[in-house]
């Protein structure tokens, strides 16, 4: 049986979140509020949702983006690891993933493409 102890903790961290939740998925687990997804608990390591607005404050920081192997390829997803000492409070973190809910919420609002019309 897996340790749960982290996933625990980083729930604990941000109960303050409306509906906050982890999810199991592809041997990790991903964090939703309501039902925006918005971040990635893998190998005892926390990923939030990242864009063009946040994803220096991680990389300035020298936090990696998610990784995952699928084919012989190393895929890379929009989501960065959250660092320490940021995880560690809980109101920071609090902060940090309201933006990666914000930009998840921006992600699922997009308006779908319009099919394109056939040539008769």
């Amino acid at each position: 049986m897996a340790d749960n102890s982290f996933k625990e903790f980083v729930l604990d961290q941000l109960s303050a979140l409306p509906d906050v939740r982890a999810r199991a998925m592809f041997g990790a687990h991903g964090l939703y509020s309501d039902d925006k997804f918005f971040g990635i608990l893998d190998e005892g390591r926390l990923f939030f949702k990242t864009g063009p607005q946040t994803e220096a404050d991680y990389t300035a920081r020298g936090m990696p983006p998610f990784t995952y192997t699928m084919k012989g390829k190393t895929m890379t997803m929009a989501y960065h690891e959250v660092p320490p000492d940021v995880l560690e409070q809980p109101h920071e973190l609090i902060l940090w993933a309201r933006k990666a809910i914000a930009l998840a919420a921006a992600k699922s609002k997009k308006p779908a493409a319009k099919p394109k019309k056939s040539k008769k």
